[in-house]
């Protein structure tokens, strides 16, 4: 007979929509940093992905003040497969297990794992899941009954997508979960839109030849990620890990163990199942290697170096470009030329852009030494970078304003959620002050000098 606690935590999930069988997987997926699903930060999606949810305090802004005049949105792709590399480190790792399983004496987790069906083939590279797929059409759907205005039948779309498939097909799954809200079941109507390709503002980083040198390319950049691999955390996950398996721990490291973890949140986000990798881990074990991947993508995303955000200038400058002409076409009376910008990418195109903005800052870097005093950090990358994040830009027209300044306002949503502006607290700003605020960045962050790699500098590492 399991403890009341038990069986009260399976009632629940079984409540909640799990499948049975998921409940490890379930007290796993908060730590699961950039695999994370999106269903994590509104749990509600679990039942209805289509459900708006409830309604936010303060968003939209009352229509009897203000009218939303633009939208800009930058998106990451939805749930994907693991890259061609994970994969194989799976595949070795899997090897291992199936030879242990069948060596003296037995050995029930490795025998276990042994019998566990691969299902990520090579093939799937970082592809678009199906799920990823319902994750923008869903999306699409969401933000439609939420900006009905804005996202309309009569409105002109200009879609933007990095060129990995997984994008273009994010922006396709978006596309179409958009006709199906505004059109319904007319299968003929079609969306007024424009559509390019555009690397350089969606995968800025791989454009920025500073970072590519200083940090993509440069072994010592990730030195805190590197040492806390090998320190106590690590270490202790991963002997345990191995003696679960009866493998001897030198046939392991921390990066198998963070696929073997990975594999786990692959099985709930993709199908929705309870790996059998999952039962390797405790929530314990997942705390530490939520920290080893937010470790990853601070230094190499977010605050680590100033590189990484400040590579994402152009696309930041870019927002304000657009809504700079929407202000200056709305005093004039003419039609917003662009209302509704819809930008396909990914976590490493929306983190270098929420570090430039100053968001998710935490007092003291992330280190692989200050782990303990990191477990109430805002950088929590699967809460800033799930599956199908989304950034908001909103910018509002208010007829009724007391004064120039305050007729057009700027929020600002993460996730659907209102983000408070860094140097407010608020959740609404006026324009001119926000651009007051980042004028900076506006003026004096140019992509080409900011990139440019002098002759014979040193590395960031």
């Amino acid at each position: 007979m399991p403890p009341p606690g038990v069986f009260s935590v399976f009632l629940l999930l079984l409540l909640a929509g799990v499948p049975a069988g998921a409940e490890k997987a379930e007290r796993l997926s908060p730590y699961f940093g950039t695999k994370s699903r999106y269903e994590e930060l509104h749990r509600y999606l679990l039942d209805d992905p289509y459900s708006p949810g409830p309604s936010r305090t303060g968003f939209p802004l009352p229509a009897s003040s203000c009218a939303p005049l633009q939208l800009t949105a930058i998106f990451r792709h939805g749930t994907r497969f693991p890259t061609r590399k994970q994969i194989e480190k799976l595949s070795r790792l899997h090897g291992q297990v199936i030879r242990r399983s069948k060596a003296r004496p037995p050995c029930s987790a490795a025998q276990r794992l042994a019998r566990w069906p691969p299902w990520l083939r090579p093939s799937m590279d970082g592809k678009l899941a199906a799920r990823g797929r319902r994750d923008m059409e869903a999306l699409a759907r969401r933000l439609a009954s939420r900006l009905p205005s804005l996202l309309a039948p009569s409105r002109r779309f200009a879609f933007a997508s990095s060129s990995k498939p997984r994008c273009l097909d994010s922006a396709a799954a978006f596309r179409e979960g958009l006709r199906q809200s505004l059109f319904g079941s007319d299968k003929d109507a079609v969306l007024s839109e424009t559509f390019e390709i555009n690397d350089e503002l969606m995968r800025f980083f791989d454009h920025c030849e500073k970072f590519v040198k200083d940090v993509e390319d440069n072994k010592t950049a990730m030195h805190e990620v590197d040492a806390f691999k090998e320190g106590p955390e690590m270490k202790k996950v991963v002997q345990k890990i191995a003696n679960t398996l009866c493998l001897p721990v030198t046939e392991l490291d921390a990066d198998l163990v963070q696929v073997a973890f990975f594999t786990c949140s692959f099985g709930l986000t993709i199908k929705r199942i309870n790996s059998p990798w999952c039962s390797l881990f405790s929530t314990g074990d997942a705390v530490v290697l939520e920290y080893l991947n937010d470790l990853k993508q601070y230094w190499k995303r977010g605050y680590g170096y100033d590189i990484n955000s400040r590579s994402s200038c152009n696309l930041f400058q870019d927002i304000f470009k657009r809504m700079d002409q929407a202000v200056m076409e709305s005093k004039s009376s003419k039609p917003i030329s662009s209302p509704v910008i819809l930008q396909f990418g990914h976590a490493e195109t929306l983190l270098p852009l929420l570090a430039l903005m100053g968001y998710f800052k935490d007092k003291e870097p992330l280190k692989a030494q200050n782990y303990n005093v990191q477990a109430g950090r805002q950088f929590r990358s699967g809460r800033i970078v799930p599956y199908a994040a989304n950034l908001l830009f909103l910018l509002y027209h208010c007829d009724k304003a007391s004064s120039p300044e305050e007729e057009y306002k700027v929020q600002i949503l993460l996730n659907e959620n209102l983000l408070p502006f860094p140097h407010s607290g608020q959740k609404v700003s006026l324009y001119s002050s926000l651009k007051t605020q980042y004028r900076d960045i506006l003026q004096n962050c140019h992509f080409d000098d900011v990139c440019a790699v002098p002759k014979n500098a040193a590395t960031a590492g």
